[in-house]
């Protein structure tokens, strides 16, 4: 498909854009364009099924009738990926693909029509290339994309939308928490859970994450950065944060972090961790882990370190554990040296900076 080319009325201007650039912390500035691809199940001469007219043009509002299904009944997906600038100016994707193979598991999930993959690596190469100027150089910093598609057709019948908006928008980042990859404080929930089996658990949607809100925000209230979410079903078992995999290093060299069973998303970081702590020996272990053991494992030093993982905050120590029963301390409430070496590494995969030996990395120049 080919993408038809906007004018932009009134890009930002160079200098205004390099001051911006300075601190732009985190998802709170925009680049100037947007990619937008329509879709609709009757559109003749379309690509997969029904996507048709690609167009690349300036960043605008949206307009929407107020039947359009995804007000409604939340028919909406997302997904969260970075473009890296390296020390020889050229940019860099994390292994795009898995995004896009990702998305499609979310489409199928939400009765969403699946976008293809070539498609989708496309708009996110034509946005990439239009707005470079915008990705910071500074080593934290990265520009983050996020490519969603939502049902846009006028209709309050409740059945799966015939006419769907995939759009992409890109926003410069620097480090997801602040003050950096520093140890973070995770409060317990008790009250809530994120997902329960049979659910959207694995589907990157938005009610997913809205459902995250009022514990997160009780965690916050709770001097809390970030929430942790246990099991539907029994309540005792450690599933994933708000928006990132776990993973518990301990004192025999194995790591355990909790499988996939549907109701945690797959994180693309979580497969990449999963294989380089492998090479670097540890014997990782996909299996249930419990609130209790994680507590008991801390507090006899078995447990030396926990990190959390995610596109947006890569890899961060999780120092403290809080909740109604008590706070308990990961190791000395540092950062720890696989946490810091694995996050390093990773790093240094985006950014080129180490060598890429799995074919993780795809360059844009």
């Amino acid at each position: 498909m080919d993408f038809e080319h906007l004018p932009h009325p009134a890009p930002v201007p160079g200098e205004t854009r390099q001051q911006a650039l300075q601190d732009p912390g985190f998802g709170k500035l925009f680049t100037d364009h947007m990619v937008v691809i329509d879709y609709d199940a009757d559109a003749p001469n379309s690509v997969g099924g029904g996507w048709h007219r690609a167009t690349l043009g300036p960043r605008e509002p949206i307009t929407l009738d107020p039947a359009a299904a995804v007000l409604h009944y939340a028919q909406e997906i997302f997904e969260g990926m970075k473009a890296y600038k390296r020390e020889d100016g050229s940019l860099a994707l994390f292994r795009p693909e898995q995004n896009a193979r990702r998305f499609n598991d979310s489409a199928r999930r939400m009765a969403m029509p699946e976008l293809p993959e070539e498609l989708f690596l496309e708009s996110i190469r034509q946005l990439v290339a239009r707005d470079r100027d915008w990705v910071p150089g500074d080593p934290d910093g990265s520009l983050y994309l996020r490519p969603f598609m939502f049902a846009s057709e006028a209709f309050l019948g409740v059945r799966p939308a015939r006419q769907y908006k995939y759009i992409l928008i890109a926003s410069p980042v620097g480090p997801y928490f602040k003050g950096g990859a520093k140890p973070v404080k995770i409060w317990v929930s008790r009250n809530y859970t994120r997902a329960a089996p049979g659910g959207t658990g694995a589907a990157k949607t938005g009610g997913n994450y809205a459902a995250s809100l009022v514990p997160q925000a009780e965690g916050i209230a709770n001097g809390c950065d970030q929430v942790v979410f246990l099991d539907a079903v029994e309540k005792k078992w450690v599933e994933e944060l708000g928006g990132m995999n776990l993973f518990f290093v301990f004192d025999d060299g194995s790591v355990v972090t909790p499988p996939l069973t549907g109701t945690i998303l797959p994180g693309i970081t979580r497969d990449s961790l999963i294989q380089l702590l492998r090479e670097e020996g540890l014997q990782v272990r996909e299996e249930p882990y419990s609130i209790d053991q994680w507590r008991a494992d801390a507090t006899t030093g078995k447990l030396l370190e926990t990190m959390a993982c995610g596109t947006a905050a890569v890899v961060t120590p999780v120092g403290t554990v809080l909740g109604p029963d008590g706070e308990f301390t990961i190791g000395n409430g540092g950062t720890g040296q696989m946490t810091n070496r694995i996050r390093e590494r990773l790093i240094g995969i985006q950014k080129g900076t180490v060598e890429d030996t799995h074919g993780w990395t795809v360059t844009l120049d």
